[in-house]
This record gives C-alpha cells, sequence and structure tokens, in this order.
C-alpha cells in the first residue's frame, strides 16, 4: 500500500473502520482548526490537555512502537525503555510514522493502521473518564474511555514519565 498516496478522507474512513472492528461506538469528529498539537486540541474541545491522548511513534530497538499518553506528559524514553525490555527508544522521523501508521504527524490515530504496532498505554490516562485521540488527520478526532482505548490498541499499560 502507498500509504502517501492515501488522502485524508481515506484515512478517516480507516480510522473508523478500526473504532467499529473493536466494537467502540465513538464518532470522529472535524474540527475547523487543526488539533495537530495536544494544546490545540485541548483547546479545541474545551478539555484540560491531560485528557488529550497524544499517538507518538518511536522506534524500540528500531521497531516502531505507538505510545499513546496523556497531553499532559512526555515520555522518559531511556525509563520506557528499561521497563519494556528494550535497548533503546528513540522519536521516528516523519517518513517512519508515515510508513508506520499511515497517517502524517500531528494527526496519528491509535487505530486505522496498515498493521498492528506494539502500543505502550501511559497509565495516566486512567485519570479521565473521556480522552480525545486524533482520527487519522490534525482535523479529526474522536472521544472514547482508558479501558476502550487499551482495547483497541491492545496496548500494555505502563508509566511513560521518570522513575520515582
Amino acid at each position: 500500500m502507498n500509504v502517501d498516496a492515501i488522502d485524508d478522507e481515506e484515512r478517516t474512513r480507516l480510522v473508523s473502520a478500526g473504532l467499529t472492528a473493536a466494537g467502540i461506538e465513538s464518532r470522529i469528529v472535524t474540527l475547523p482548526d487543526s488539533a495537530a498539537t495536544a494544546a490545540l486540541a485541548a483547546e479545541a474541545l474545551g478539555v484540560t490537555v491531560g485528557a488529550i491522548a497524544n499517538s507518538l511513534v518511536f522506534l524500540a530497538d528500531d521497531e516502531p512502537l505507538l505510545v499513546m499518553t496523556s497531553g499532559a506528559h512526555r515520555v522518559d524514553t531511556a525509563a520506557l525503555a528499561d521497563r519494556i525490555g528494550v535497548r533503546r527508544i528513540r522519536r521516528a522521523s516523519a517518513e517512519q510514522v508515515l510508513i508506520a501508521t499511515g497517517q502524517r504527524v500531528g494527526g496519528v490515530s491509535p487505530t486505522g493502521h496498515p498493521a498492528p504496532l506494539r502500543t505502550i498505554v501511559d497509565e495516566s490516562l486512567a485519570d479521565f473518564d473521556q480522552l480525545w485521540a486524533a482520527g487519522g488527520t490534525p482535523h479529526a478526532v474522536f472521544p472514547l474511555t482508558f479501558a476502550e482505548l487499551v482495547r483497541l490498541t491492545g496496548g500494555t499499560v505502563c508509566s511513560v514519565e521518570p522513575a520515582a
């Protein structure tokens, strides 16, 4: 599949299909302005930045790793590498993100990818009754619960912050 040739409408359709396949009854909302960052998404939705489930793509020992983290947190890659048993985690390039997810940075969703990705879900996202995640483009978002996010991604729940 040529992921570069997929348009935004198709990206959003793939995300919607992923939600349906996971049994999640959520509707993708198209925002008039970009929600490419957690701060922009939170402002547009009128929610706290912590309730934004950021989809960040890293390379863990050169394999794609999706980290779903609270918009209020930064990922401590060294601590996370220790927790999940890999030597090194580093941020993926924009091209690597597109290849792994079929989506561009700023709109990466937890679903709708060409193939399943190993996923980590930030345990702090459980503090929110409702989360918002990207819907495959910088203008598309959808609501879901923490349990739905874990089910949707098949992710491993753990802390992404530095060890105490």
